[in-house]
């Protein structure tokens, strides 16, 4: 059960590793007008109702880290923020059904949105920049609509890996009954 439990924290700690690299690297040079979807948001959403609200905030720390070591000025307001999103998309567990998409691409909007909304009001409005319809229809709204675009392809792809470890673990119950 050990061996279970450890597998699936070393495929976790690499899909947030993957995402984590694409994000910094890939997707840096794939900026439609200077925007880039947020891969993190999708994984920390993703683990959130697919596992739970406890898996998702610590992939959501773990996602926040990540970000705040490469970008953030402040160490922490990252990680606050996907913990944040993980625990509250975590509260839709029960309500997730693996074969309907909409939940998730709607979790996963919503998220993105609010995570847009958020880094406005502490990284711009507490510096006395009050053009928030700019920054909506300049960098929140092409930001939600690319994420979600890439949501439609990242999102079956971890909805297969989360299956497969869940059938392995299911597999490995079924032996000690």
């Amino acid at each position: 059960m050990k061996t279970l439990k450890f597998k699936r924290f070393f495929v976790t700690a690499l899909i947030v590793i993957i995402a984590y690299l694409l994000q910094c690297t890939v997707f840096q040079s794939l900026q439609l007008a200077g925007i880039k979807p947020n891969l993190l948001i999708i994984v920390t959403a993703a683990f959130g109702f697919m596992r739970g609200s406890r898996e998702g905030m610590l992939v959501g720390f773990a996602c926040g880290i990540l970000t705040d070591i490469q970008f953030g000025s402040i160490i922490g307001l990252y990680a606050l923020i996907y913990l944040a999103a993980g625990y509250v998309n975590g509260l839709f567990e029960r309500l997730y059904f693996d074969e309907d998409i909409k939940l998730p691409i709607l979790l996963i909007t919503v998220s993105e949105f609010l995570y847009g909304v958020i880094i406005y009001f502490l990284m711009f409005l507490l510096r006395s920049d009050f053009n928030f319809l700019f920054y909506l229809n300049e960098i929140i709204v092409p930001e939600l609509i690319y994420t979600i675009g890439i949501t439609l392809i990242l999102y079956p792809l971890i909805l297969l890996i989360n299956h497969k470890l869940e059938a392995e673990e299911k597999r490995s119950a079924s032996k000690f009954v």
